[in-house]
């Protein structure tokens, strides 16, 4: 049987250049829409089962991000439910991944997908439950819809703002979410019923429709970036941003999560609002507060290793984070996640993945409940 390379399938992307051979497989990464950008891959493979294939992907170093390729290691799959990493290595010019199928069918991806159906069963999942209250807040550029999850009394003295996936290929940011929402809806988890007598929160699962079934890394289907579009959305480039902003302005912010993942550093951690010129020593000081308790929330978040911090400029406030510290005074804080795995906790066999994502998201319901109680 003859080898055959396909992403015609959700978030699927990949220019395939040569695969007449399992062993001499050559492949292009394929650009954001209207961008680029190119990072993001998604593909399956058939016909090489127990043959040793080599990939090679020839513009790897013109990837967005380089240096996400080093000591990276792609991830597969033989059913979309269970990944695992694979052996990948870059010579500063080419990513090869190595690896011998034990199955007819294959996928390999950039990262642990999460599915556009799976976004659909997490929404329909939450509005089962007495909690929670869906809206429809307008539609994506290319018309899917973008939905918020209202979870508690909206009359709720404190509001909290959670949103993942403006980066559409970082998709543990929604695996992230799939595991807070779990953790809020379950009526024994003590930190949730405590939050909910006194706060309400906000969700937007995915900002990003389009780039994510596109298989866009970082741009939505008009080539935005989403994390720069905060100061002046439009209807025409980032209608995912202006209907969320106008939401938060009519309902109020009094705590504010972006929920994202990095290319290059293998760690956990948090980037605060602290270019802003009007950063105050007590909204550093709460911002200090909430990252002490993450780690004690969960020990795969740390704060030894992190963004440099750099001066302000007019960039800093097109930023949903700093963004919405200037708007609303609140803290607002971005959480970052690797790409490739958690070094100061490794696994060998799945890397940093979606069920750790989950996990990580259970945690997080503790230092929100801290933040709102020193209020």
């Amino acid at each position: 049987m003859s080898i055959k390379i396909s992403h015609q399938f959700d978030a699927g992307a990949i220019d395939v250049l040569r695969a007449d051979a399992p062993h001499a497989i050559e492949l292009n990464i394929r650009k954001d829409s209207h961008s680029d950008i190119i990072q993001w891959f998604y593909f399956r493979l058939q016909g090489a089962q127990a043959e040793a294939c080599t990939m090679r992907f020839l513009n790897a170093s013109a990837a967005a991000y380089p240096d996400g390729w080093v000591d990276y290691q792609a991830v597969a799959s033989y059913d979309r439910e269970t990944w695992f990493r694979v052996p990948t290595s870059y010579d500063g010019k080419v990513m090869t991944i190595e690896h011998t199928p034990e199955e007819d069918s294959v996928y390999y991806a950039y990262f642990e997908p999460y599915p556009w159906d799976r976004h659909l069963a997490l929404l329909d999942n939450a509005q089962a439950s007495p909690l929670v209250h869906m809206l429809d807040l307008g539609s994506s550029v290319e018309g899917r819809d973008m939905n918020l999850l209202v979870v508690g009394n909206p009359d709720a003295a404190h509001k909290v703002w959670v949103i993942a996936r403006q980066h559409p290929g970082e998709t543990m940011a929604e695996w992230f979410v799939e595991g807070m929402l779990d953790a809020l809806l379950d009526g024994a988890n003590p930190f949730a019923r405590q939050l909910l007598k006194d706060a309400v929160f906000y969700v937007v699962p995915n900002m990003n429709p389009d780039g994510s079934v596109r298989g866009n890394l970082r741009t939505n289907a008009a080539g935005a970036n989403l994390n720069r579009e905060w100061m002046t959305p439009t209807l025409e480039r980032s209608p995912e941003v202006l209907c969320v902003k106008n939401k938060m302005h009519e309902v109020g912010c009094d705590l504010f999560l972006d929920i994202h993942g990095d290319e290059g550093l293998p760690y956990v951690f948090m980037a605060g609002s602290d270019a802003l010129e009007t950063f105050t020593p007590a909204q550093k000081a709460e911002q200090e507060r909430f990252i002490a308790d993450f780690k004690v929330a969960s020990p795969d978040f740390q704060n030894a290793v992190g963004y440099p911090e750099g001066p302000f400029t007019p960039e800093v406030l097109t930023m949903g984070s700093p963004h919405i510290t200037h708007a609303f005074g609140c803290l607002a804080l971005t959480l970052e996640m690797p790409f490739k795995d958690n070094a100061n906790d490794p696994d060998p066999q799945a890397g940093w993945s979606g069920p750790r994502s989950v996990r990580l998201g259970q945690a997080v319901l503790q230092p929100i409940l801290q933040t709102l109680r020193a209020k």
